[in-house]
């Protein structure tokens, strides 16, 4: 038996589960390391692989723990880091965009020469099995002489109107094309061969924090031969098309390449009559063919090679199959294909009219802030609205953020962004000198008990205990209506209706922070820690998301499965009334109190989709969801993952849980009105006009 290949990965965030569950299921491969500065991180990722941590490079390549590594970190970063690895001796994999230009992955290219090292590109979606039958029918003929194609990225990229907008993304308005660009030039690319770029613009402009716009949309035009060719970037809320079409002279191939299919479009020699019923059946048997395989696919496999997953799986196979036999690179995957996808998005954002691709100017500082507010979670929707409420009102503000930039250009004299990790008591304590209050709008989604104990309930009781040492004199914890049991709708719920003592069988988030507010309660009690709990309703308003999961489970931007019949009126709140609510909450005389920030009863969750149809013109698909039906789907998944997969922690919510998704009780908000002189939105007009008309839901 050969050797397996071992791999590392250098970065632990949402896109490395991806690429360890394929490497998992790749054969001759053994993830052997993660690489992460924060070591937590790093940690959570490579327990379940058996896998060691490193915090930095270095340290990874002197371990000689790996032959080869998959590069997962910001964009910027990443010729550096694969430069240093392909001179440490390993193979790379970079994700996409593997650089920031076509300079810099030529610079890793050479260096993988010079290393005698291989250089991948992650064009994962390159590795489609549906991908494959396209390009191998196209090669054959299959398709006639192909005289155009269309190649469409459209999915709605929600931080560009609702954050986090320190994302290397939104850095800058190039930074998009470098980031969706690949996955359409690499289609085209490895079909067609080299482009000329004939024209680009942007459309549908969005205001980022600071009147800095952004593109939330690019169309391009290129030709490759005869072949013309037109990209499409639509990133505003929009029904999901990611597809690849060929028209050809003999038939036409549309690969929807998020959910690898196939389907091929031919006219046929039957008589006039019957020509356009037998086109429709072909398609019809195509169509139920391609669903039917994929459904038992995932059937089959427990859900565990989706389409997104798939691609990873049979890009590995290529790159490691060739590694492990000693063959040459296959051109999807090569170092050569990456850098000429990168020159051909050189050369679409050079096509770029000048003012597409500048940005606002930062707001000149004139002197530094002084803050007595702390804002942890200042980056998020409420923490957005609650800072530039808390500047209006004549503080300064200090946000706690992974970086040391934020959402508040317009604001270098008011605010100021600090970086210290959640986990480091004294990082945590220094920030807070000179704070008078802290507002705790930090949250943890997680997938286990104990890592919600970690990394949810520890970071409060963490963020609590450094108050105390830094004598702030208040601190603002925000819970969660989703802690309650909203299953009855004859029981009404008060800030005295209190959570269950047993919460086993709840969601983990609803638990997680409701064990949050408990722990800090202890406190309170025993040492006096100056807390007030804020629970917000369902939030909305501008900075919003359409697609609120609060309401229902979305499929797109286009359809939502309720919680529930949807005829119950919901907890909706205004963000603007939440951002006041928190604020009355600085100097009140309420210590130790809590209050549910739920706004005047106005819309259910049917009435804010015919709210949406009226007043935007969109209607959006809405079915009610059986609550019952979730709750068995939910105990099979349980079971499944439990003792199907093995899974370690996996919980079952209780039918109980399922229909508290649903808001069925009412909540009174009497307490923080008569307490805090709290005064929520009252005039429905106005509620929609806020929550809705002006929100910018679609992005346009």
């Amino acid at each position: 038996m050969s050797t397996p290949i071992r791999v590392g990965l250098i970065g632990a965030g949402y896109i490395a589960d991806w690429h360890a569950d394929a490497l998992r299921a790749t054969p001759g491969v053994e993830v052997t390391a993660v690489c992460d500065m924060r070591e937590s991180a790093a940690r959570a990722l490579a327990e379940p692989l058996g896998a060691r941590v490193f915090t930095t490079v270095t340290e990874l390549i002197d371990s000689k723990a790996c032959d080869a590594v998959h590069i997962l970190t910001p964009p910027n970063i990443h010729k550096d880091i694969a430069t240093q690895c392909l001179t440490g001796g390993l193979h790379v994999l970079v994700e996409k965009p593997v650089a920031e230009s076509g300079d810099e992955t030529d610079s890793i290219h050479r260096a993988a020469v010079e290393a005698n090292r291989k250089f991948h590109p992650g064009h994962n979606f390159l590795g489609l099995p549906s991908y494959v039958r396209m390009k191998e029918a196209l090669a054959a003929g299959d398709y006639g002489r192909v005289s155009s194609a269309e190649i469409i990225w459209a999915l709605p990229l929600a931080p560009l109107r609702s954050g986090p907008f320190n994302l290397w993304l939104l850095r800058e308005p190039k930074n998009l094309l470098l980031e969706l660009g690949p996955h359409l030039v690499a289609f085209a690319q490895d079909l067609f061969g080299d482009m000329e770029i004939l024209h680009a613009h942007a459309t549908h402009p969005v205001m980022l924090p600071g009147e800095d716009p952004r593109p939330q949309g690019f169309r391009i035009l290129a030709r490759a031969g005869q072949v013309e060719i037109t990209f499409t970037l639509a990133m505003v809320e929009t029904i999901d098309d990611r597809s690849v079409t060929l028209r050809g002279s003999s038939a036409r191939a549309r690969l929807d390449f998020a959910q690898d299919v196939l389907v091929v479009e031919r006219e046929n020699a039957a008589d006039l009559v019957a020509n356009p019923l037998k086109k429709q059946l072909e398609l019809s048997r195509q169509h139920r063919r391609e669903g039917l395989s994929n459904a038992w696919t995932q059937l089959r496999s427990l859900n565990t090679r989706n389409p997104y997953g798939l691609s990873f799986r049979g890009m590995n196979a290529v790159i490691y199959g060739a590694l492990a036999a000693g063959k040459p690179q296959d051109g999807r995957f090569s170092s050569e294909s990456a850098v000429k996808v990168m020159r051909t998005i050189d050369a679409m954002i050079a096509k770029l009219p000048p003012e597409v691709l500048t940005t606002a100017a930062p707001a000149v500082q004139t002197r530094h802030p002084k803050p007595t507010a702390m804002v942890i979670g200042g980056t998020g929707f409420i923490g957005r609205a609650l800072t530039r409420r808390l500047v209006a009102d004549g503080r300064d503000v200090r946000v706690l953020s992974r970086g040391t930039s934020g959402p508040f250009p317009d604001l270098p004299d008011q605010v100021e962004t600090v970086s210290a990790s959640l986990h480091d008591l004294e990082a945590l304590t220094e920030a807070m000198q000179g704070i008078e209050v802290v507002f705790n709008l930090a949250k943890s989604l997680d997938d286990t008990w104990a890592d919600c104990l970690k990394n949810d309930v520890g970071v409060a009781l963490r963020i609590a205990m450094a108050s105390e040492k830094a004598g702030v004199k208040r601190l603002i914890y925000t819970g969660t209506i989703a802690s309650y049991d909203m299953s009855d709708p004859n029981v009404q719920i008060t800030e005295d209706t209190g959570f269950a003592e047993d919460m086993t069988d709840r969601n983990l988030y609803a638990r997680s922070k409701a064990e949050c507010e408990r722990k800090l309660m202890e406190l309170h009690r025993e040492r006096g820690l100056p807390l007030v709990i804020a629970r917000p309703g369902i939030v909305v308003g501008h900075g919003g998301p359409l697609q609120h999961w609060g309401i229902g489970r979305w499929h797109g931007a286009g359809a939502v499965r309720i919680w529930g019949h949807g005829r119950n009126v919901l907890p909706f709140v205004l963000i603007d009334d939440v951002a006041d609510g928190l604020v009355r909450m600085i100097d009140a005389p309420v210590e130790g109190q809590s209050f549910n920030l739920i706004g005047e009863p106005m819309l259910s969750a049917r009435g804010y989709f015919n709210a949406i149809h009226e007043t935007l013109g969109a209607k959006i698909r809405v079915v009610p969801g059986n609550l019952n039906a979730f709750y068995a789907s939910d105990a099979m998944k349980f079971l499944l993952k439990k003792y199907a997969l093995r899974r370690q922690g996996v919980i079952r919510p209780s039918l109980a849980d399922w229909k508290s998704r649903a808001h069925f009780s009412p909540f009174v908000n009497t307490r923080p009105k008569d307490v805090l002189g709290w005064q929520p939105e009252t005039d429905k007009a106005r509620f929609v006009e806020k929550a809705i008309t002006r929100a910018n839901l679609f992005g346009f």
